[in-house]
């Protein structure tokens, strides 16, 4: 296993980051995604302002189907109950104190209270995670999604477009968006966020 790369975005760690999983610039990125969900103003919170159909983006609303709307939207909805944004995050902080050989963490108030206490932990417990645990790079792109997704749902904008590029040693194609930190292409050659962006788009590839 490299330890002198950033799982995360494959850059080179600092000399104080050796065998570390994670650059501090990719702590402070995931530190400000969780950070976005919390709070009353939070993208959390805001699923609850977009249940209603035609309440997405500003509260367009669809027109012209013959069926009557659902009373509610499943999209928000899946990621505001219980097995959503909350049940994902709790799962990680179990798994930290799993892995710290600490107690189960016990949830107080609704959902919420929740979400904003497992981002509060789990905030206090990244640099600890950065170094140590094994999975900080799936812990990252889960955050990343569930943030994505929730930005989507309450600004009505679509998802990151994604765009193949080529890999200029082997010549396979790797799916990306721009929020891609980095990426290992299969014939081992690592990819930083900079690098990622240079490689030639598969299309002009071709042409």
């Amino acid at each position: 296993m490299d330890t002198t790369t950033c799982t995360v975005c494959q850059q080179p760690l600092w000399q104080d980051e050796l065998g570390h999983q994670a650059c501090g610039a990719c702590v402070r990125r995931l530190d400000q995604l969780l950070r976005e969900l919390a709070g009353p103003g939070g993208l959390y919170a805001q699923l609850a302002t977009v249940l209603h159909p035609g309440t997405t983006g500003g509260g367009a609303r669809v027109s012209g189907s013959r069926t009557a709307p659902l009373p509610i939207r499943l999209e928000p909805l899946s990621l505001a109950s219980r097995g959503g944004v909350v049940t994902i995050l709790q799962t990680w902080l179990v798994d930290f104190h799993e892995y710290l050989g600490w107690q189960h963490p016990r949830w107080e108030g609704g959902l919420q209270g929740q979400l904003d206490q497992a981002v509060s932990r789990l905030r206090i417990l990244l640099p600890w995670a950065a170094e140590n645990h094994e999975a900080f790079r799936e812990l990252f792109a889960e955050v990343r999604d569930v943030v994505g997704a929730c930005k989507a749902q309450v600004s009505g904008e679509p998802p990151a477009r994604r765009v193949t590029v080529v890999c200029t040693l082997c010549d396979a194609t790797m799916r990306i968006t721009l929020d891609t930190p980095g990426r290992r292409c299969k014939c081992g050659t690592q990819y930083g966020w900079t690098e990622l962006r240079q490689l030639p788009l598969a299309e002009r590839a071709v042409a």
